[in-house]
Formats: structure tokens, C-alpha cells, sequence
């Protein structure tokens, strides 16, 4: 399985321009939705995305937070400092999408979990993890 890569919300380019997100400061979040999500291009609150996983077997209502970090001049790249990761418990976790936010409230990206697209499960003593510190992939990067 491969995961696909982070897509902008239509209003990221304009928050992140505007200072509605500060990278270097802003609290941020990751949460796991189910592939009845209505996550796209056009969301823009978290409030608004529905569908997250269930609070239970390993996952907490809200996601984990996560730090991002800077790096670079003429090319900027975005990765977080660790990556997400969840450990299953019971009947495990099933997830579709994994969700970049404000901790304030709005989306910066999402991303497919698997490519093809199919759900991915984490089944019980198995870690979920987002893979976005730096290899393979940033999570953005403003050239």
C-alpha cells in the first residue's frame, strides 16, 4: 500500500499568506477519518469534516498533535517534527484519510492512506503511522 500526498485545502495557500496559519507556532493536529468522510479540497474547518474514526481501540476523538518544521530558504519544506502514530487495540483501527489541522479550528491538508484507495487497518498491537517527516515525502513544501 502506498499513501497518496498531502493535498491543500483550496483555503490553505490563502491562510498560509495571509498568517491565518503560523507554521512556527500554530498548535496543529492529525486526525484519522473514514472513507465516508466528506474531506476534500473544499473543507475548511475541522468542525465541518465528519465521519472521524471512533474513539476506541487506540484512537483518541481529535488526533494527535504534532509539530512541524521549517527548513530551507529558496525551497521551504514542511515535515513534522515526529511522525503521528497510533497502537491498535481491540478491533483496531480503520482509517481512509488522515487530516492536517489548527488546533483553532481550520484545515491546512489532507491525505489519502492508501492510494488505491482502500481503507487501512491497524489491527490489534499494530501501529498506524503517517510517514511525513521528511522520507519519503514532506508533508508540503513552497518553493
Amino acid at each position: 500500500m502506498a499513501a497518496g500526498t498531502w493535498t491543500l485545502t483550496n483555503t490553505a495557500r490563502t491562510n498560509l499568506l495571509n498568517g491565518t496559519f503560523d507554521l512556527d507556532s500554530d498548535s496543529f493536529k492529525v486526525a484519522l477519518v473514514t472513507s465516508s468522510s466528506n474531506i476534500g479540497a473544499g473543507s475548511t474547518t475541522w468542525a465541518g469534516v465528519t465521519n472521524e474514526v471512533t474513539n476506541a481501540n487506540g484512537y483518541t476523538t481529535g488526533g494527535i498533535a504534532v509539530s512541524l518544521v521549517l527548513s530551507g530558504t529558496t525551497s521551504v519544506t514542511v515535515v513534522f517534527a515526529s511522525n503521528p502514530v497510533w497502537t491498535a487495540s481491540g478491533s483496531g483501527i480503520t482509517a481512509r484519510w488522515a487530516v492536517l489541522y489548527e488546533v483553532s479550528g481550520n484545515v491546512l491538508a489532507y491525505v489519502l492512506l492508501d492510494s488505491t484507495p482502500a481503507d487501512v487497518t491497524a489491527t490489534a498491537g499494530n501501529t498506524l503511522t503517517i510517514d511525513s517527516d521528511g522520507s519519503p515525502s514532506p508533508v508540503l513544501t513552497l518553493a
